[in-house]
């Protein structure tokens, strides 16, 4: 089976911005519970959310090309943190908690919904939230709520689908579709879905450029209808 490629539209010269901005330092600023200790707004920021076990670390750490830059707990579901990395000083990357897993009291649950849905429409410096789903196992009912938190806060995301290496081509492009036509309705969503596997590094460097195009350069170049300037100087 190849890589899946039928459904990559991300521009050449964003897949090598993104390839040159994920090979730079990028650092763990904080964990963050309570929103009062958020960092500064004053960089882009992009967050990635999904339910525990969808593959959220794996993909940070392909992106990045770490093995450890995040780490999955060792019971899932139970990390509460928003955790925060700075990528060059160009962007920062929020890693959310996962969502979705059964044993968590209700109690944790609604305090969680209600952390995010502050962090959702407080954050005026979130660009897009990236909301990962397993290709074997499509939209649940926890991602349709993620979805719909953020429809409510005006807040545009994206869908990534994971593990797609675990299936057939068919399987692959019948998945796509159908999350395809889920998003139709969904005022928030941005148009297109990308596929991606994290232990077959497939899409990961597409999914680079269509995030290096919400850093701080990217949303420069794009409003001045310029290329992108690579520089060592992240200041």
């Amino acid at each position: 089976m190849g890589q899946p490629t039928e459904f990559d539209t991300t521009d050449a010269a964003l897949i090598e911005y993104g390839r040159w901005l994920f090979t730079q330092e990028c650092q763990f600023m904080k964990g963050v519970v309570d929103l009062d200790f958020l960092p500064p707004a004053d960089l882009p920021e992009v967050a990635f959310a999904g339910r525990s076990n969808v593959g959220k670390s794996s993909l940070v750490n392909a992106l990045t090309g770490r093995n450890t830059l995040a780490r999955t707990s060792n019971t899932p579901g139970r990390t509460r943190e928003l955790n925060y990395f700075d990528l060059a000083g160009r962007l920062i990357l929020v890693d959310l908690p996962g969502y979705g897993f059964a044993k968590i009291p209700k109690q944790m649950v609604a305090a969680w919904t209600d952390t995010i849905r502050l962090f959702l429409a407080g954050r005026t410096t979130l660009r897009r939230v990236f909301v990962l789903i397993d290709a074997r196992h499509g939209l649940k009912d926890g991602d349709r709520e993620m979805m719909d938190l953020l429809d409510r806060a005006a807040v545009s995301y994206q869908i990534v689908l994971t593990k797609a290496d675990k299936l057939t081509v068919a399987a692959r492009q019948e998945m796509h579709a159908k999350t395809s036509a889920d998003l139709v309705r969904r005022p928030a969503a941005y148009p297109g879905v990308h596929l991606t596997s994290s232990a077959k590094i497939w899409g990961i460097s597409e999914l680079r450029g269509q995030i290096a195009a919400l850093s701080r350069d990217g949303i420069e170049a794009r409003g001045q209808g310029k290329g992108i300037v690579m520089t060592d100087d992240a200041g």
